[in-house]
C-alpha cells in the first residue's frame, strides 16, 4: 500500500526532501507539509507545477500547530522531520509527540537529499545559526577567484513568496533583489556576495538551479542557511563551529552531522571565545571526527564610522534568524558598540510596535537588541517605526545589509561589516588548492 507521508518543514529543506525522496516515488503520497519558525508561511499550497504529475492539486502547507490533527484526518503512516537548527530534545519532544499520534517518525535522509553535480562541490555549513558561515562563504568565493577559478554561490532556499515564480532564481546585481521580491532576510544572504561580484543561485528547485549554475561555474558554493546539511554532494566539505556556543556541535540537528561529517572544521570567533571554549570545540572534534583538518579564525569586525558609535547612545540592529532561532544574545553590532565604547545599548522594547512587538514576545531573551526581522512589508514597516521611535543618538547596524537602503531611519546609522580571517595554516585558500583547485 502507498505510505501517507506528511513533511514538516519552515519553507526551505520541507520542499528539497519531496523534491528528491516523494515527488517521483509511486510508493509514497505526501498529504501535506507543515510550516513554522518564520511568519506567513503557512496557509499556502506546494504548486502543482512544482509538485508534479501526482500531485495535480498542488500539496497544502498547513501551520505545524495542526499536526496531530493533520495525522489523524489524513492517516498519516508517518512524518519527516525536515527544518533545521533545533536542539536533540525539541525532535524528541517532536518525535514523541507525533507517535502519540500514531505516526512513525523520522528526520530526512541525508544522503538522499544529496544532488550529485557535474562540477566540484565545496560546501559551507554550520553547527549553528551565527556561527559565521555567511562570511566563510564568501572567504571561500574570493578564494578561488584568487585561483583563478569562477565559483557561482547557490544558497540555502528562503522561498517565501511565490513558489512556482521562485522555483529557480539567479542574483547577479542588487537590482534583482528587487526582481524577485527578496525578503531582509534573503538580501542578507545576497547583497554581500553581489556585491563583491559574485552570482548567486536560489529557489525551490534545486535541480533545475544546480543545471543553470553548472552553466557558468568552474565550482560550485554551496552556501547552507541555519545548520542544514549540504543539497549537493560535496568535495569539500567545510563546517563552522561557533565556540561561544561550545557543546551546541553535539546538540543541535542537523549541525551535530555537520560536525561529524565534513571535512574541514572551522572554529570561528577565537579572538572573543576563552582558551576552555576553543578547547572544547577541539575536544569534540577529536571524539566524533577525528579525520577532520581543524581551521581557526577570528571574526574581524569593522565599523565603518567609529564616530557614531563612540559615547553615543546607540540602537543596536542584529541579524533577525542569529537573534530568534539562533539563540545567540549579540552580534557584529554589539561587539562594535562594546569595543568602541558606547555610552549605552538602547533596549528597544518600549518602542517596538506590531510584528516586532510580537517577536520580543516570543523570544523573551533577546536581550537590548532589535532583530532585523523583516519577511513582509508590514513586518518592515513595523521595524522602520520601531527604529524611530527609539530614543537613541545613532543606530549601530550589525546586518550584512545595508538597512537604509530598506527603511527610512531618523537618525544617523553606521553599518558594522564583519569577516572570517584565519589564524592558523593550512588555511581555507591552501585546502581548497589542494582539493579542488588542483584536481580540475
Amino acid at each position: 500500500m502507498t505510505r501517507k507521508i506528511l513533511i514538516m518543514g519552515a519553507a526551505g529543506k520541507d520542499f528539497h526532501v519531496f523534491n528528491t525522496c516523494y515527488r517521483d516515488n509511486a510508493d509514497a503520497k505526501v498529504v501535506a507539509f507543515t510550516a513554522t519558525q518564520i511568519p506567513h508561511i503557512e496557509g499556502r499550497q506546494y504548486p502543482p507545477e512544482l509538485a508534479g504529475s501526482a500531485y495535480p492539486e498542488g500539496i497544502p502547507i498547513h501551520p505545524e500547530e495542526e499536526l496531530t490533527d493533520l495525522i489523524k484526518q489524513h492517516g498519516v503512516d508517518e512524518v519527516v522531520f525536515a527544518y533545521s537548527d533545533v536542539s536533540h530534545e525539541y525532535l524528541a519532544e517532536k518525535s514523541k509527540l507525533v507517535e502519540g499520534a500514531g505516526a512513525k517518525f523520522s528526520t530526512f535522509d541525508v544522503d538522499g537529499t544529496m544532488l550529485k553535480s557535474t562540477k566540484p562541490v565545496v560546501a559551507v555549513c554550520a553547527v549553528r545559526t551565527g556561527c559565521g558561515k555567511s562570511p566563510t562563504t564568501r572567504r571561500v568565493l574570493r578564494a578561488l577567484k584568487d585561483q583563478g577559478v569562477k565559483a557561482v554561490a547557490i544558497r540555502h532556499p528562503m522561498p517565501y513568496g511565490n513558489l512556482a515564480a521562485q522555483a529557480v532564481q539567479r542574483f547577479g546585481e542588487l537590482g534583482d533583489l528587487s526582481k524577485h521580491e527578496c525578503t531582509i532576510e534573503e538580501m542578507e544572504e545576497y547583497e554581500p556576495i553581489i556585491s563583491e561580484g559574485f552570482v548567486v543561485y536560489a529557489g525551490v528547485d534545486y535541480a533545475r538551479i544546480l543545471a543553470e549554475a553548472e552553466k557558468e561555474a568552474d565550482v560550485i558554493i554551496w552556501d547552507g542557511g541555519n545548520n542544514d546539511t549540504p543539497f549537493y554532494k560535496p568535495d569539500l566539505w567545510v563546517t563552522v563551529a561557533d565556540p561561544l556556543r561550545a557543546g551546541h556541535e553535539n546538540d543541535y540537528f542537523p549541525g551535530s552531522i555537520n560536525f561529524q561529517r565534513c571535512d574541514v572544521i572551522l572554529v570561528n570567533k577565537v579572538d572573543r571565545a576563552s582558551k576552555e571554549q576553543i578547547d572544547q570545540i577541539l575536544a569534540s572534534a577529536k571524539a566524533s571526527n577525528a579525520n577532520a583538518t581543524i581551521v581557526q579564525s577570528e571574526c574581524q569586525i569593522t565599523p565603518e564610522d567609529e564616530s557614531l558609535i563612540r559615547g553615543k547612545r546607540v540602537l543596536v540592529v542584529e541579524d533577525g534568524p542569529t537573534l530568534t532561532h539562533g539563540e545567540m544574545t549579540f552580534g557584529a553590532g554589539t561587539v562594535a558598540a562594546e569595543r568602541l565604547e558606547a555610552k549605552e545599548i538602547i533596549d528597544p522594547r518600549s518602542a517596538a510596535v506590531g510584528e516586532i512587538k510580537e517577536t520580543f514576545e516570543k523570544y523573551p531573551a533577546l536581550g537590548t537588541l532589535l532583530p532585523a526581522m523583516g519577511y513582509g512589508q508590514n513586518q518592515v514597516k513595523d521595524l522602520e517605526t520601531t527604529i524611530n521611535g527609539v530614543d537613541c543618538e545613532s543606530v549601530v547596524v550589525g546586518t550584512p545589509i545595508d538597512l537604509a537602503r530598506i527603511v527610512k531611519m531618523n537618525k544617523p546609522s553606521v553599518r558594522v561589516r564583519y569577516e572570517v580571517v584565519e589564524t592558523t595554516k593550512p588555511d581555507l585558500a591552501d585546502l581548497l588548492r589542494d582539493r579542488i583547485v588542483s584536481k580540475k
